[in-house]
């Protein structure tokens, strides 16, 4: 059913909010996020999309996109039309589960970023994030040793924990300081994976192989 790929720039929207029911893609390529916006401006991200991340469901069953979707990177996207979804569940049912598959992945997700902003403390909101992103990377195969692509900046982080960006350069620094984790020219490498866990409180599962679509 894929009948293009298209090509988003880094910072350019993939999706806003408030549009229409729109076309359905798969992130093939780098990295995006999913965030809601307050009528003055500030920003609430919800989750990080990494490739093979479904994007567009929301807005084709709710006719209306709830939250927006910006290239983080440049990245490339396979395009469904819109339409597609309902044939999809009819057609191919397992398609159909993939599908629920990967959006009750995401739910998991924000939910686990819900606990962090609500109940977490800044060190133990920063250090889940950094652990979150790091193993997702890693089970997509882009780790480099204990080293993966971290193209996020402290606005992202602060805007994603709900803290300052003051706060958020502060927190990093004292993890930097522990030797938990180092960050540089896009990379976050972390040193001693089972500190940072314990620090964050931090429910080791493993990542499940996620389906392709």
């Amino acid at each position: 059913m894929k009948v293009r790929e298209r090509s988003v720039p880094a910072q350019a929207p993939v999706l806003r909010q408030g549009d229409k029911r729109s076309e359905l893609y798969t992130l093939l390529t780098g990295w995006a996020f999913r965030y809601q916006t307050l009528a003055d401006g500030r920003r609430q991200i919800l989750n990080f999309l990494l490739p093979g991340d479904f994007i567009g469901l929301q807005g084709n069953l709710l006719d209306v996109e709830r939250t927006g979707v910006e290239a983080l990177t440049d990245v490339t996207l396979c395009v469904f039309p819109g339409d597609a979804l309902w044939p999809l569940f009819r057609a191919h049912p397992e398609l159909g589960f993939d599908v629920t598959w990967l959006c009750a992945h995401e739910k998991l997700l924000v939910d686990d970023n819900l606990v962090s902003v609500g109940r977490r403390s800044a060190l133990e909101r920063v250090a889940m994030l950094l652990i979150h992103l790091f193993k997702r990377v890693r089970a997509l195969g882009l780790a480099d040793g204990d080293s993966v692509p971290f193209p996020l900046t402290q606005h992202h982080v602060a805007d994603a924990l709900g803290l300052s960006l003051v706060h958020t350069n502060r927190t990093l620094r004292r993890l930097h300081a522990m030797k938990m984790l180092h960050l540089e020219r896009g990379r976050l490498t972390l040193g001693a994976l089972a500190s940072l866990q314990s620090l964050a409180d931090y429910e080791a599962r493993e990542l499940e192989d996620r389906p392709l679509i």
